[in-house]
């Protein structure tokens, strides 16, 4: 790996007002000396870091003044500048922190000075009016009170106007948030304001002196009543359930906290808040400023949420750990736990599940300091048997396979605090021989290995009393382990728990044995049954061993790979193994392979001389089983060390092994063989460069690596030769009619090599170029890999020759450049889509490589014309919009026709293959910063009505009843009958009487080869086309389905496209974006009619693609008449479900078609961080949409509902958000087999299926 440079220190500069300046300049002494004229050269400077460092010398040149330097006002005058400057900065920026530093060492003589400087200004900021302005000033308190003496006097100098200033603050920044419900850009920023007041509000109470004492505690103190004002609004806060649960829960932290501040004496303050959370407040035995201030949080009623957070509240804010917290504080302590016991069970909520998981967690915490100094009876209520730890050890059977990673990580911390508070309580005794903790290993190892918690909490267990006493009750708990280590899921957890069990084992073996027999017997508990998985294992053990436990066991012990060694090295010479299985060699290759990566050998040739032979390699190379090969291979190109030699022998073997290795049928090979030499590519291109350094100071190599014998020009020219092999042997691969393999290993290891070894400007020495071994078999070799019918290979291709410094022009004359140009625009409209996916990248090439056929820029405009100086961005600009023209006159024509004649446009024009050009096209361009943007106006709006044009030329038959069996033609009457009605359903506009009416064939009773005969030309000749060169072209209804449907995925795409890359406009008036407001709404539009109305999967799936990409842009968008649109398109829909009007055109067959995908997408792009209201409001009602019911005349929205919640719970996007209603779909879905209507039953199968991939642990199921 190569070292990372820093990136340079960002800082914006600071500027003052034109006084100031004047100010300055007017103090400024001539010398250029004094404090006034070091500020004015700061100021005038435009680099932030330099600025830094002039105001770092400002405190030392005042140190220089003596006393009487108080009265100047020189020094006044900069004082009071700098204070301007120190609350004109912004929080983040460097600069702010540097000069609160450095005013940290002003000499005291100055201080008063300053003081009232920082007063003045701060009490400016104070007065702001614009709620805008808010957080700046908000900002700035808060960077008063960080080790700032200057500024923590002056907001104690201003606290009543400061607490008024943060009571204000907060009530309009809600106020104003409330005024841009749905606007979610602007809401999250208010919200995330009203998040730091309340944090400012807390440091406040914390930091400043004068809450020290009890001289503000009176009535009448200005103080004492904005204390009561952010203590009632901190209430509010809490126990409003539409603001964010941080906020919330931020609340409930800043409610305890000022109830301790200001609850005299501090004595009652456990008693108070116990009674609090128990909901026994006596209104006769409190002050009456906390009844008027957060009387509501003594009802009975509170909000579950609130309450959660009071704990939270109680068990940070409160002091635990003084050790002295007395009889109330442990009853408060215990009354907190039972608090929280009731609120596990109905809590459902994912959010409010993780908070109680932490509080849960604190609260074990606190415990544990309280425990060290805490009387007997606490003790005695905190032992392992006694009702809270079960409880507690309840919550984390429960809970320790949640499917939050976050929430099951608490559990373990709660499991390992619940032994800690046990042994506090123990007072001395045997840990091992403790019947708690005995019954708990009982307990544990009696579960399944399947169980995902048993692996941290037995983790723990060994911890706290060691694995002695586990391994006594069993020793092949190892080998039971490493046996389930076939299953993924389980994998990382069971290695964890091997890794704590032999870290243990082997500290206990050390201590109690003097001499190094110990390491045998840790040998066979540890090493011999891995050796047996690596050897007998299945093929998934053996890979989730190598890759998580044996590193592990390496990095811990590396004096072990010997003894694995030498086990194998015996295992091997001792039986043959059967080609088909890894055996004891690819064991062999797969702990040398590890050991080298993690640094365990010091170099190659300690591996081919004393550990492993050559044979042994080349075994392993050619080795039937693939895995064996791979791990061979990374034993030559892995290294720890990035500039470590390759040797002779390695590129030998690395020759060797690609000679029979680039036509694996596995992907996954083929994937990891590209990786492993890339690997190697790097540590050439890395050690080449310590070559070139060695060849310059003209020494010669170290010992370690191997080369000392050899000049560094020597190995350099070894790499210049190894390097021109493979890429011969890669272009030798790529012959005409070589196999999809061989092709895609060769065109990504090639990929590779352009890539470690750029083009690189400068005096930089590379040891190797691709470019330069590139000639005109060479060049056209990579042309005809766009012939493929795979599309990687094409892609493989493309970028390759972008990667390459060589040029089109450089092997092909204009006249073959314009043959090409013409065989992409022929390919574009070729019925074959893998020959669309051709021409799309030949444009593409001639677009990037500008060779493009001169005759397209005849008519182009001045302006818009590049010389040939120009940067490539604009070559690559104007030729991707002269294709894009060219393109769009071409779909014109098309998509006329397709109006006029269906059948003719499936035969011999289909429309889909120009528009996957275009967008392909668009797709490489950086559409944020173009530069023809006059000229890309017309070009888009044109686009999306073309776009339109086509999707209505080809609807019909997308939205039909039948669109996969849409045949016009049958042999009965009655069959006849129906297929009429699906034509009259989708309305064609054919010309030719094709779809106008069905065809009756003939029904014959008896073979008849005349008859037959007969028929047949009468079929032809009424859906006869004739194609572009006069000749007859039969189509059946199989081609113009497949033109259909594939037109629609291509608008949608290219739409998606256009609304994921153009600039938008972020208000109708501006004209600074190249997407109109009424334009994203149209897309929209259509992407709605398209998703609820399309019947074939094909058409919605790709639909749903776009309309994805939409959504996402439009929640992120500054608009809001936009930002609304997602939340309008929801309730239209959820509306129609529910009416079931029979005039509507939902789709009640299919799964419900589109209809779930266009809700996924609406609910999926909603903003994670909020309260995800769409979520929520969409599942209660599809809920109650979904249980049985006896009115038949529902049948079709449940149906809806049905299919709707299978999509949803399988959408992993959703993530967690989507638990706490799996419970009440599993309901529903197991309750619904009960219905009498097929359709219904069905569904809730599919339900059940769903739901049933989801962890769900709440008891009401």
């Amino acid at each position: 790996m190569g070292v990372k440079k820093k990136r340079g220190m960002q800082v914006a500069a600071f500027s003052i007002p034109h006084q100031d300046f004047e100010t300055l300049r007017s103090f400024a002494d001539a010398e250029g000396k004094n404090l006034a004229s070091l500020l004015l050269q700061c100021v005038q400077l435009t680099d932030g870091v330099s600025q830094i460092h002039y105001v770092k010398q400002v405190v030392p040149l005042l140190e220089k003044v003596d006393k009487n330097g108080v009265c100047d006002p020189t020094i006044q005058a900069c004082l009071d500048i700098l204070a301007g400057i120190y609350f004109s900065l912004s929080l983040k920026n460097p600069l702010k922190k540097v000069l609160a530093s450095s005013l940290n060492g002003l000499p005291e003589f100055f201080l008063m000075e300053a003081i009232h400087s920082f007063t003045n200004h701060l009490q400016e900021e104070l007065n702001t009016a614009d709620l805008y302005s808010y957080r700046k000033v908000i900002d700035n308190i808060s960077s008063c009170m960080e080790n700032f003496n200057l500024g923590r006097a002056s907001v104690n100098n201003l606290l009543k106007n400061v607490l008024h200033f943060l009571q204000k603050s907060l009530i309009d920044i809600l106020e104003e948030s409330r005024k841009f419900a749905g606007n979610h850009i602007v809401q999250t920023q208010l919200m995330n304001d009203l998040l730091v007041g309340i944090r400012v509000s807390m440091v406040l109470v914390q930091k400043v002196q004068t809450f020290q004492g009890n001289l503000w505690k009176t009535s009448s103190s200005l103080i004492w009543q904005s204390m009561c004002g952010l203590l009632s609004i901190f209430t509010k806060f809490l126990c409003d359930d539409d603001l964010l649960q941080t906020i919330q829960s931020t609340s409930g932290l800043a409610v305890i906290l000022f109830i301790k501040t200001m609850l005299h004496p501090a004595e009652k303050i456990s008693e108070l808040i116990s009674c609090l959370l128990l909901h026994s407040v006596d209104y006769t035995c409190v002050p009456e400023w906390f009844t008027s201030s957060c009387g509501n949080l003594c009802s009975a009623h509170i909000p579950r949420p609130a309450l959660l957070f009071l704990c939270q509240g109680t068990l940070a804010m409160l002091d635990w750990q003084d050790g002295n917290v007395g009889f109330s504080g442990e009853t408060l302590l215990l009354d907190t736990i039972h608090v929280l016991f009731t609120l596990s069970s109905p809590i459902k909520e994912a959010t409010l599940e993780m908070f109680l998981s932490r509080i849960l967690a604190s609260w074990t915490n606190t415990a544990i300091h309280v425990l060290e100094s805490s009387s007997p009876n606490l003790k005695d209520r905190l032992k392992g048997n006694s009702n809270i730890v079960e409880g507690l050890l309840e919550y984390v059977y429960t809970h320790w396979e949640h499917p939050l990673d976050a929430l099951r990580h608490q559990t373990k911390i709660i499991f390992r605090n619940i032994l800690q508070m046990h042994q506090l309580t123990m007072e001395g005794a045997d840990l091992v021989a403790d019947p708690f903790f005995l019954e708990l290993t009982k307990n544990l190892l009696r579960l399944e290995w399947q169980i995902k918690g048993k692996y941290a909490c037995l983790g723990c267990l060994v911890e706290c009393i060691g694995i002695e006493h586990i391994l006594a009750t069993d020793k092949t708990i190892p080998s039971q382990i490493l046996e389930v280590m076939g299953d993924q899921s389980l994998v990382p957890y069971a290695s964890d728990l091997l890794e704590t069990m032999f870290k243990n084992h082997k500290s206990h073996l050390k201590s109690q044995t003097v001499n190094s027999t110990w390491i045998d017997q840790w040998h066979e508990t540890w090493v011999s049954p891995l050796l047996h998985i690596l050897c007998e294992g299945n093929l998934d053990q053996k890979s989730y061993v190598i890759d998580y436990y044996l590193p592990k066991l390496l990095n811990y012990s590396p004096e072990s790979l010997r003894y694995m060694v030498k086990i194998l090295q015996t295992s091997i010479d001792a039986k043959t193994e059967s080609g088909d299985s890894r055996g004891a060699l690819g064991a062999l290759m797969a702990c040398l392979r590890t050991a080298r990566a993690h640094g365990h050998l010091q170099s190659a040739p300690d591996v081919w001389e004393n550990l492993v032979s050559s044979a042994r390699i080349k075994q392993g190379l050619i080795h039937q089983h693939c895995q064996v090969r791979i791990d061979t291979l990374g034993l030559l190109c892995e290294s720890n060390r990035s500039t470590e030699i390759v040797s002779t022998e390695e590129m030998q073997w690395i020759q060797f092994f690609l000679t029979y290795n680039l036509n694996s049928q596995s992907p996954g090979v083929r994937q990891q063989i590209c990786s492993l030499l890339k690997k190697l590519f790097c540590r050439i291109q890395e050690s080449s460069q310590v070559l070139y350094k060695l060849e310059q100071s003209k020494s010669k190599l170290e010992p370690e690596n191997a080369l000392t014998k050899e000049q560094p020009s020597v190995s350099l020219q070894q790499y210049k030769d190894f390097m021109s092999s493979i890429c011969s042997s890669l272009f030798e691969a790529l012959f005409p009619g070589s196999s999809y393999p061989t092709r895609f290993s060769a065109l990504t290891i090639l990929g590779s090599i352009a890539d470690v070894f750029p083009v690189l400007e400068g005096h930089t020495q590379t040891v190797y170029q691709l470019s330069h071994d590139i000639d005109v078999s060479r060049f056209q070799t990579l042309m005809e890999c766009f012939t493929s019918t795979f599309e990687e290979v094409k892609t493989l291709a493309f970028d390759l020759l972008m990667k390459l410094s060589v040029r089109a022009v450089q092997f092909q004359d204009s006249e073959k450049l314009q043959s090409l140009f013409q065989a992409a625009l022929e390919l574009s409209t070729s019925t074959k889509p893998y020959d669309c996916v051709t021409a799309s990248y030949l444009l593409n090439f001639l677009i990037w490589q500008d060779a493009l056929p001169a005759s397209m820029f005849a008519s182009l405009p001045q302006q818009v014309t590049c010389k040939a100086g120009d940067k490539s961005e604009a070559v690559v600009e104007r030729n991707t919009l002269m294709v894009i023209k060219c393109l769009m006159e071409n779909l014109e024509e098309e998509v006329c026709q397709a109006e006029n004649c269906l059948l003719q446009a499936a035969a011999v024009s289909p429309m889909y293959g120009r528009v996957h050009c275009v967008t392909g096209a668009l797709q490489r361009l950086p559409l944020n910063s173009l530069q023809l943007v006059s000229e890309w106006r017309p070009v888009v709006e044109k686009l999306l009505l073309l776009s339109y044009r086509l999707s209505a030329a080809v609807s019909p038959v997308i939205q039909s009843s039948s669109p996969e069996g849409l045949t016009p033609m049958d042999t009965d009457s009655e069959s006849g009958s129906r297929l009429q009605v699906i034509l009259n359903e989708i309305q064609p506009r054919d010309t030719n009487d094709f779809f106008n009416q069905t065809k009756i064939l003939n029904e014959c009773d008896s073979f008849d080869l005349e008859d037959l005969k007969a028929t047949i030309s009468n079929f032809e000749s009424s859906a006869e086309i004739k194609g572009k060169e006069g000749k007859t072209c039969d189509v059946t209804a199989q081609m113009v389905l497949v033109c259909c449907w594939r037109s629609m995925k291509e608008v949608a795409l290219l739409l998606g496209t256009l609304c994921q890359l153009l600039p938008m406009q972020s208000v109708p008036e501006l004209s600074d974006g190249l997407l109109t407001v009424d334009q994203v709404k149209e897309m929209g539009n259509y992407f709605k009619q398209h998703l609820l109305q399309s019947r074939h999967r094909g058409a919605f799936e790709l639909a749903y693609t776009g309309f994805v990409k939409l959504t996402e842009i439009l929640n992120r968008c500054p608009n809001v008449s936009l930002q609304k649109l997602p939340e309008q398109w929801l309730w239209s829909v959820l509306e129609e479900i529910k009416n079931s009007d029979p005039s509507s055109k939902l789709c009640a067959t299919r799964r419900s078609a589109g209809i779930p995908f266009y809700i996924q997408a609406l609910l999926a792009s909603e903003p994670k961080k909020g309260k995800m209201d769409l979520l929520k409001i969409t599942m209660k009602e599809l809920l109650s949409l979904a249980g049985p019911t006896e009115d038949s005349w529902s049948t079709v929205p449940q149906v809806h509902a049905l299919n709707i919640l299978r999509a949803l719970f399988r959408d992993t996007r959703l993530g967690e958000n989507i638990i706490p209603y799996v419970a009440d779909g599993a309901k529903a879905a197991i309750l619904g087999f009960t219905s009498p209507v097929w359709a219904e039953a069905e569904q809730y199968l599919h339900t059940v299926s769903s739901v049933r991939g989801k962890k769900f642990i709440h008891t009401s199921l």
